[in-house]
């Protein structure tokens, strides 16, 4: 079984949170500054080397000036039905 960071469905996640990130203008180091972090940070958030919790989600998403239920929303909509976990 592939560890869920490289599963298909872990990689909407990262598209979707790296395209957020791109929409609000930000880039990585910024976004990280916003959030009290490094940029080697985000990097590895955003390559899937560091995975996230719900509540990182949410700080991340609020970083980056989204609304979290939004965003959440809309990545829930390209996930599949069923994702290997």
């Amino acid at each position: 079984m592939p560890k869920s960071a490289f599963t298909e469905a872990y990689g909407t996640v990262l598209r979707t949170m790296t395209q957020a990130r791109i929409d609000a203008g930000l880039t990585q180091a910024e976004l990280s500054h916003r959030l009290g972090k490094t940029q080697p940070f985000m990097s590895k958030v955003e390559s899937g080397v560091r995975r996230i919790d719900v509540i990182e989600f949410y700080a991340i998403t609020k970083a980056m000036g989204h609304d979290p239920k939004q965003l959440f929303s809309s990545l829930a909509d390209d996930l599949p039905d069923h994702v290997v976990i």
